[in-house]
């Protein structure tokens, strides 16, 4: 295969495979404003709480927008041999491969010291969880979490004994998203328990703590989770070397982009 070739079959699949990403992004994009705006039809089809939902649709958004970004400097860069494009599409999937295993350095030399903020943080949103009234975004998502995983506390259902807020009985009070689905002070199953409730017995109430469930779940999609993460690395890179062997065997003199597009 001549050079000529090679760089034309480089270029078509460069591009085709940006403006696959391109339009994965608008859908991404699309699929985050009709959860985000709709979110009362997701939660009763999908039986999610609307928090959760609510962080999805924010998250699609930020992927569809970086996914599209990438994609529209790919394509235009690929197809129209804009040398500042494809430099600038480049940079930006190089810059997310480095972060991304940056990351991965940081979450795995500082685990110990994360999971330290992390229980913090969870021991913090027990005591001040609201004892009236509707919970705000960070308690709702800790219902959330209960509720999903099956757990209640943090290390353990007597966690709550720590809450700041006591009834006016003196009684001992549990969150209501640490019963199980029969003691549920909802009866739509896509509505979220939330508030507390009086202390139930032991055989209603999840047994475990959040930390446990935490790491089974992630002891039994590690798997999972490493293969995806290997899988978007190794197609960053290829997308990487694809751009540099455009970039570097164009023409030097090549000045399209003064002539318009």
């Amino acid at each position: 295969m001549s050079p000529k070739s090679c760089l034309g079959c480089t270029k078509g699949f460069l591009f085709l495979l940006n403006l696959f990403f391109f339009f994965l992004g608008i859908l991404l994009l699309a699929f985050s404003f009709w959860v985000l705006f709709d979110r009362q039809s997701f939660a009763a089809v999908l039986g999610s709480p609307l928090v959760s939902l609510r962080v999805w649709s924010y998250g699609f958004s930020g992927v569809g927008i970086i996914t599209m970004l990438l994609g529209f400097l790919g394509c235009l860069g690929a197809l129209k041999e804009v040398k500042v494009m494809l430099g600038l599409y480049f940079g930006l999937l190089l810059l997310l491969f480095a972060a991304q295993i940056t990351v991965a350095i940081i979450v795995y030399t500082q685990r110990a010291t994360l999971a330290t903020k992390v229980a913090t943080y969870a021991e913090e949103l027990i005591r001040g969880y609201p004892a009236q009234g509707p919970p705000g975004d960070p308690h709702e998502s800790w219902d959330a979490v209960q509720q999903q995983l099956g757990c209640c506390g943090w290390t353990r259902p007597q966690d709550w004994d720590q809450h700041d807020d006591t009834s006016t009985d003196g009684d001992r009070a549990i969150a209501c998203s640490c019963l199980r689905a029969p003691n549920s002070t909802h009866k739509s199953p896509w509505m979220l328990p939330h508030g507390l409730c009086p202390m139930a017995a032991p055989e209603d109430i999840f047994p475990r703590g959040c930390k446990e469930s935490v790491q089974t779940w992630l002891a039994g999609n590690l798997v999972t989770i490493v293969g995806v993460c290997i899988g978007i690395g190794l197609g960053e890179l290829c997308l990487v070397m694809l751009s540099m062997f455009l970039l570097r065997n164009l023409d030097s003199h090549y000045e399209k982009l003064l002539r318009g597009l």
